[in-house]
């Protein structure tokens, strides 16, 4: 029976984490993510994975299973449900943060909880939850027993000595599978270039302890919505040092109540208070946990540092901490951040110069010591850019894994008779972005907002009589965006343009003459600016 693992997202980019498991047709998926827009993306919302082949076979889709509750592994859950209906396995946390999602989009869904070790049967699917460290309650590894072996996706995990929360990575566990053999490892390699082991998360409520007991105006700490565990050290350090706290930000305040009812974070429950009652007490009093590590144009740290959040407005001697690192592409942004923050007289701390961030995944030791420990038959590094997968097969190479393949998007292995083969591109793999309430490809709409915004537009208008192709009025010309002395450039078009009516056969053919003023507007604004701009040439027949 042919047992096969495709990929829809999730290799050779950090977001889209996505695979699919077929066992005899039948499918079932692993993480349903999505990834943040950046500056190649301008106006797009989300970026989904494309579920095509999966809605294609709805009807074969026998679940899908969540390792966590990032957003990176769950936050395309409501829109593939759109499409689809199947049970969604995952702990409690993560089906909580998952039912939230499809709930605000008033979708049905059947959420089922599933305790740590406990086998679940779905039709030709036998899998377990085993614990994880990561930075979020509740992260999973999956095994999966197949015809063909066991398979062993490990999820995001670290190996962390003193966990918070006091869930370690479950080793013996895996030194058992090991031992019995394992046919497939699919392991997070997100730090596969970093060499080591990843601090303990607790070193992170040291630094925070020192930092606010420290603090003279009122502390802001800024970190991931779903980081519960740092959350709860930024807490435990706001109630040691006597503050009164709130938090601020739509998705912290949703996951903070769900992590909250269900015992996951623990504070004295009087000294939380609404955001507006903090002026109540003096600034070094107060204290607020928040949104906008990754300076998203929109979220409660951004709005304070351009001074622009109607509630909360920073002074000097005020304390900043950023307790999480840039997402790839966002490093600019953050930078940015941190610039504008100081510029206001904050004290601002952040991972590049304190102690107030460690990561959630393992580094070079971390996943040397797993591989030893699994020691699989086969090896496919998932979770991360082409580099980080490719870091990660080399050490799975230089500690005898004697099967090793770097895959990518749309890419699928196949374990067939005991055999394994990789099959290159058989799946559909591209971005499908949200735009508003829009999904689709928007390749040309991107292009073109990428144009704007690095070569400007040019608008021509026209009126044409079209009986003997004469100007009845124009041509007008407009610029938005284009540096240099306009009038010059307007002046230089507006002849062009001219000179292509007068030389035009009568009775006028709009549609051709729209193409020459379209042409040559482009090739006059490329003589003089060095690029060409978009051009909108506008006719009108009278």
């Amino acid at each position: 029976m042919t047992v096969s693992v495709g990929f829809l997202g999730g290799l050779g980019e950090v977001g889209r984490n996505c695979a699919v498991l077929e066992i005899d047709g039948e499918l079932m998926l692993l993480d349903c993510g999505v990834m943040f827009p950046g500056d190649n993306t301008p106006g797009v919302d989300l970026i989904l994975p494309d579920f095509s082949f999966v809605v294609a076979r709805s009807h074969k889709v026998r679940g899908i299973i969540l390792t966590h509750g990032h957003e990176d592994h769950i936050g395309a859950i409501p829109y593939l449900l759109r499409e689809l209906k199947a049970p969604v396995y995952g702990g409690l946390f993560t089906i909580q943060l998952a039912l939230a999602k499809v709930e605000a989009l008033g979708i049905e869904s059947d959420m089922r909880t599933v305790n740590a070790n406990e086998w679940i049967e779905e039709g030709p699917f036998r899998f377990i939850f085993v614990p994880v460290t990561h930075s979020i309650p509740e992260a999973r590894a999956v095994i999966f027993e197949t015809p063909e072996g066991v398979i062993v996706h490990t999820g995001d995990f670290k190996l962390d000595p003193t966990p918070i929360g006091g869930v370690s990575t479950d080793l013996a566990t895996f030194a058992e599978l090991g031992r019995d053999g394992v046919r497939l490892l699919l392991s997070d390699s997100t730090n596969a270039e970093r060499p080591g082991y990843v601090p303990s998360e607790a070193t992170v409520g040291d630094a925070f302890r020192s930092i606010v007991g420290d603090a003279t105006g009122r502390v802001v700490v800024a970190c991931f919505a779903s980081h519960i565990h740092r959350v709860q050290q930024a807490l435990d350090a706001i109630v040691d040092s006597g503050r009164y706290f709130s938090f601020l930000g739509r998705s912290m305040l949703r996951n903070t109540t769900i992590a909250h009812d269900l015992g996951l974070l623990d504070y004295p429950e009087e000294k939380l208070v609404g955001i507006k009652e903090l002026a109540k007490f003096s600034s070094d009093q107060v204290a607020i946990v928040c949104t906008g590590s990754q300076a998203e144009p929109r979220a409660a740290l951004s709005l304070m540092a351009a001074d622009e959040h109607r509630t909360v407005g920073l002074a000097p001697r005020d304390t900043v901490i950023i307790s999480a690192t840039p997402i790839p592409g966002n490093e600019t942004r953050v930078s940015r951040l941190i610039s504008d923050l100081t510029r206001l007289g904050a004290d601002v701390y952040h991972g590049r110069n304190s102690q107030v961030h460690v990561s959630g995944h393992a580094s070079q030791d971390e996943l040397a010591m797993l591989l030893k420990i699994v020691t699989p038959e086969a090896f496919v590094p998932v979770h991360g850019e082409y580099r980080h997968l490719a870091g990660h097969a080399a050490l799975a190479s230089a500690n005898g894994i004697p099967e090793v393949n770097v895959l990518e998007d749309g890419d699928r292995v196949v374990l067939d008779g005991g055999r394994l083969s990789v099959e290159r591109g058989v799946l559909p793999a591209g971005y499908v972005c949200v735009v508003g309430d829009e999904l689709g490809d928007f390749s040309d709409v991107l292009r073109d907002r990428r144009q704007l915004a690095n070569d400007g537009v040019l608008v021509v208008i026209l009126g044409v009589e079209v009986d003997t192709c004469s100007i009845l009025y124009g041509p007008q010309i407009a610029s938005y965006g284009i540096t240099g002395d306009s009038s010059v450039l307007h002046d230089a078009v507006e002849g062009h343009v001219r000179q292509v009516v007068l030389n035009a056969d009568a009775p006028a053919d709009l549609d051709a003459l729209r193409q020459q003023v379209r042409v040559v507007a482009r090739k006059v604004a490329k003589d003089r600016l060095g690029h060409r701009p978009i051009v909108l040439p506008l006719l009108t027949e009278i």
